[in-house]
């Protein structure tokens, strides 16, 4: 490219961009299910919810598109050209429209023969005896320093013989019985209903104290109609109660 190309490039992207905008503004007041949906959210979570709601609507409509970003990152709609992101846990404040799609609650979990080997903590002081797994890294701010009030992570009660950057991949350890994990409920909630797993609600879930939630965010003011569908197959998907949740009898120690 030219000096002369690439400047002419820098002074019509943003033009291009508003005009892309203007478009999907536009296009939200049309009842058309057509076109490019883009959304981004988590790997797990779109595998296991997203994906069968979205099957479903593209079944109906074979003119919608769609670009699945499964990605840990915090995606932005406006920056990153989306329709809607996916985020779950606290939300910070922002400028974007929030629909919440359920709550969601930590759990702490091992499989039965995890425990059977290693005896059955009852406090967290307990967990300084027990292998621990542990994720990586990610912007779920989910981590063991809620569960000790202590920063350091599992090192603060235990010792993390399992650590990893996916929360499907923790879910096998734990099933696996490498050790206890803590993680959201809907990763691991049907397999806690299923006796699978065990909820081990120490302390009385203080970290559950505060209700966290999974929603759906958009940047602009009227959805389109494409996102207005994917909501409620998303919402029917998900259920209400949410799929993963149990009655508390089965779901606790």
């Amino acid at each position: 490219m030219t000096d002369a190309g690439g400047r002419l490039f820098e002074r019509a992207q943003p033009l291009l961009d508003q005009l892309a905008d203007t478009h999907a503004e536009i296009a939200a007041f049309d009842d058309a299910i057509a076109g490019v949906f883009r959304l981004a959210c988590f790997p797990t979570f779109g595998k296991r919810y997203v994906i069968p709601a979205l099957q479903r609507v593209m079944a109906d409509h074979p003119q919608l598109s769609v670009e699945l970003d499964l990605t840990e990152r915090l995606a932005d709609p406006v920056l990153d050209r989306l329709d809607a992101v996916i985020r779950i846990g606290k939300l910070a404040d922002s400028n974007l429209i929030a629909s919440k799609l359920a709550d969601q609650h930590r759990l702490l979990v091992a499989s039965p023969d995890y425990l059977a080997r290693a005896g059955c903590p009852g406090s967290v002081a307990d967990l300084t005896d027990h292998r621990l797994i542990d994720k990586i890294h990610g912007a779920d701010l989910l981590g063991w320093s809620e569960v000790s009030a202590k920063p350091g992570g599992a090192e603060a009660i235990g010792r993390a013989v399992f650590r990893c950057d996916d929360f499907e991949a923790m879910r096998l350890a734990a099933l696996g019985g490498i050790g206890i994990a803590f993680l959201p409920d809907w990763v691991v909630g049907t397999d806690v209903r299923a006796q699978c797993l065990v909820r081990l609600p120490l302390e009385a879930e203080t970290w559950n104290a505060t209700t966290t939630g999974v929603w759906l965010l958009r940047a602009l003011p009227q959805p389109s109609a494409s996102l207005r569908l994917v909501t409620a197959a998303l919402r029917e998907s998900i259920g209400s109660p949410p799929i993963w949740a149990g009655e508390a009898e089965n779901m606790r120690l």
